[in-house]
């Protein structure tokens, strides 16, 4: 990959709303830095290597700069942001590139060579400084004693759910990268490729390796595809191969994408019970608007896998009553979604305004974790999914509802997984575009 990040539209005037938001907060707050830091590596247990490094969403929120470990955006009300970038003179690792980077004139650049060097761009009285990361013991070193306020997290976690045009273009570019490795995935499975044979397709096209990647890429062949959060790759194709689960995305400039599809190797009822949940998912992104709720979007979704069950003769029983015996959860028991952009779980999802406050979920969903009002400029996942769960379907077997279940049919549908499609939807004025298929992904 080039070491310069690709030019994206829109970035000078996202800056300027974004320091028109941190000033406002800085102000009201009575802030006078906010020292948000990139993070730092960590070692594994009695050993020299460390751990892939991720940077802190809070930092890459500001900076752009993905792989700059101990370094620093120190913000200041109604001042240019102060950029302290850790670039040590050892040999080991890489010092970071930004000459050439398209947002560099929008920070004062301080370098550093040693990380507890950065105190020297801090205030000498920090009562009234800020640490903004995941590293308190660092903010401890220095003399912070105000760490990660909830104040502060959720106003920044209300802002991020309102994407500007230019992170709407780094979330299009991402799902136009996760589209290809997705095709790349695709073609390898029907051309009977191991699942660790189809990852290595999809890294290819994408062009991104697992320290690039938002998350870590979940590829299940047949009855894999029942774990939701698949991590086995294995290098050898099963000796029948019915289907494939692939849940990937891509990331650009700090910003995600998160798609799934399920792919059934033979033209069979499994194949037309994928095609149904895809339908499902274009029906249900036609019914968004804003000022709905994503507890409503949710209840739709468990309706459209009920009548699925009902449909392909699974459970027999009518929807509603599917529904109230919480019957359909065993089937889905994930939520509709969530928020997307910096994160692929992203902030905000239960935030109603900026003040910290929780829209609880409804009691019949305790565990949904979006549940706020759908509004324009908010990116989300929809995800509508029905699997086979050995032990959810225990459950089912050894529950007074056992006798609606067609268990012969069942039986047949465990060497496939279950299925989940998955697509990244902008929410608009009038409805929802979604983002995913207008890569020309099926």
């Amino acid at each position: 990959m080039s070491r310069v990040q690709p030019s994206l539209p829109h970035f000078a005037e996202h800056f300027s709303q974004l320091r028109e938001k941190y000033d406002r907060l800085l102000i009201a707050k009575d802030i006078e830095v906010l020292a948000i830091h990139a993070g730092q590596l960590k070692r594994h247990f009695m050993d020299d290597s460390e751990y892939a490094f991720r940077v802190s969403p809070h930092f890459k929120a500001v900076c752009p700069l993905l792989q700059s470990t101990n370094s620093w955006v120190l913000m200041r009300p109604e001042q240019k942001p102060t950029l302290v970038l850790f670039a040590s003179d050892d040999f080991w690792h890489d010092a970071p590139y930004i000459d050439q980077q398209d947002w560099l004139s929008m920070f004062h650049v301080e370098l550093i060579s040693t990380p507890e060097a950065v105190d020297k761009y801090l205030p000498y009285d920090k009562s009234r400084t800020v640490y903004l990361g995941e590293h308190i013991e660092v903010a401890q070193a220095l003399g912070i004693l105000e760490v990660n306020p909830e104040a502060v997290l959720s106003y920044l976690h209300y802002a991020r759910l309102f994407k500007s045009d230019y992170e709407i273009a780094c979330i299009e570019q991402a799902n136009r990268l996760a589209a290809q490795g997705h095709e790349a995935a695709e073609a390898a499975f029907f051309s009977q490729a191991s699942e660790f044979d189809c990852w290595l397709a999809y890294m290819a096209a994408t062009r991104q390796g697992p320290d690039e990647m938002p998350y870590n890429a979940i590829i299940g062949f047949n009855e894999h595809a029942a774990t939701l959060h698949y991590r086995g790759k294995q290098t050898f194709a099963p000796a029948v191969m019915h289907s494939m689960l692939i849940d990937a995305g891509a990331q650009v400039r700090g910003y995600a994408a998160d798609i799934s599809r399920t792919y059934a190797f033979e033209d069979d009822e499994f194949a037309a019970m994928v095609k149904s949940v895809d339908s499902l998912l274009l029906d249900l992104t036609a019914q968004i608007r804003p000022n709905r709720t994503y507890v409503w979007l949710h209840e739709q979704t468990l309706l459209g896998i009920a009548d699925i069950l009902k449909r392909f003769d699974i459970v027999r029983m009518d929807v509603d009553t599917m529904i109230s015996r919480k019957i359909v959860d065993k089937f889905m028991p994930h939520g509709f979604g969530h928020m997307l952009g910096l994160q692929v779980h992203d902030t905000g999802g239960s935030l109603p305004d900026a003040s910290g406050k929780i829209i609880a979920p409804p009691a019949r969903y305790a565990n949904l974790k979006t549940t706020r009002k759908i509004e324009p400029r908010q990116v989300v996942t929809l995800e509508p999914g029905l699997y086979f769960i050995d032990s959810l379907m225990q459950q089912l077997a050894n529950g007074p509802d056992a006798k609606a279940v067609n268990w012969a049919k069942l039986d047949e549908l465990r060497n496939f997984g279950g299925i989940r499609i998955e697509d990244n939807l902008l929410i608009t004025e009038q409805g929802a575009r979604n983002l995913t298929r207008e890569q020309g992904l099926a």
